[in-house]
């Protein structure tokens, strides 16, 4: 807890938290630069965190309603998609922040493969948002809202950064389980579509672990998780809920009352996709939290042999099996 407080009161300086735009712009050029080198390395493979090269050619001819074949449910995917990008970014920073101190070199390996795999999700959602902003639907909107959310955390000491890195992160490994286990989120997918999904799914399962492993190296404190959840509640909920309602609108789907009322069912109602991982998520603020206390090895490996086995689903998108597998010089 020591190390902790010295952490956040070396990083609590105004000096440090008050970037200009143009230094934040600077910033996400290099973290790029740096997230798509670490994406090329074997570390991450070595220690089961692969940084898959994929490439989703067949997206341009999906649905323009992907998900439940309902405009509502479908923009919420849309606007999830668009946060991505700047999300995955800030996990990115808020781990590597603290990765010159690490000294364990399976933690090391496994931060390597994190970020690979962050580049590649960023990567590949920001060319499904360009095929929704062909179509209309511009995913640029809750991109830049959830940008400026963004924004605001990093006036939070990095110790607290990390530690709302860490609550998004739990956020992401139950949505992704929910993708790979839940057959009513499943069957409402587009059946091409649902392919870079839980793609995402599974990676964001593999690597769940890494951002608190890091976490608990500079102290992992209850007290801190607690007040980042709220703080991401309080920035990143709002931009996510008015971006929703904004793309909902301009689709002019606002007053259509059975659309609407569907779609919020299936997200958020009573048995929504969302609604039904919920009750997992308070397992975050107890005081013994690890996100592996949830066993989810069974199900990474069943779908690591459905996605990229012998007779895997994406062996036509996956681009870099020599790689992960380590067969490369």
């Amino acid at each position: 807890m020591a190390r902790a407080s010295s952490q956040r009161n070396a990083s609590g300086s105004s000096k440090e938290h008050s970037s200009s735009h143009k230094e934040l712009h600077v910033s996400t050029t290099t973290l790029r630069t740096e997230m798509t080198a670490e994406s090329r390395k074997l570390a991450g493979a070595r220690v089961g965190i692969p940084p898959r090269q994929m490439k989703f050619q067949r997206l341009g001819g999906t649905p323009r309603y992907f998900f439940a074949d309902n405009a509502a449910s479908t923009l919420f995917l849309a606007v999830l998609s668009g946060i991505f990008p700047p999300g995955e970014r800030f996990f990115v920073e808020s781990v590597r922040n603290f990765r010159e101190t690490l000294s364990d070199p399976t933690l090391k390996a496994k931060v390597s493969g994190f970020i690979g795999q962050e580049a590649m999700h960023g990567r590949e959602h920001e060319r499904l948002n360009q095929i929704l902003k062909d179509r209309g639907i511009d995913a640029q909107v809750p991109e830049k809202a959830v940008q400026m959310a963004l924004d605001l955390l990093r006036y939070l000491p990095q110790s607290t950064q990390l530690a709302a890195t860490t609550f998004m992160e739990h956020f992401t490994a139950l949505l992704g389980e929910a993708l790979l286990t839940d057959e009513a989120f499943i069957q409402y997918f587009d059946a091409e579509m649902v392919k870079l999904w839980q793609w995402h799914a599974l990676e964001e399962m593999e690597h769940k672990s890494v951002a608190f492993d890091v976490y608990e190296t500079v102290g992992n404190s209850q007290r801190e998780r607690q007040f980042a959840t709220a703080a991401v509640l309080a920035t990143v909920l709002p931009a996510l809920l008015a971006s929703w309602v904004y793309l909902v609108a301009k689709e002019g789907k606002l007053t259509d009352i059975r659309d609407l009322k569907r779609g919020i069912s299936i997200i958020i109602g009573k048995n929504g996709v969302i609604t039904r991982f919920l009750p997992k998520m308070p397992r975050f603020w107890a005081r013994n939290y690890h996100p592996n206390e949830h066993d989810t090895r069974h199900i990474e490996q069943e779908w690591r042999e459905k996605l990229f086995g012998k007779n895997g689903i994406l062996n036509a998108e996956f681009t870099n099996r020599e790689a992960v597998t380590g067969n490369v010089a």
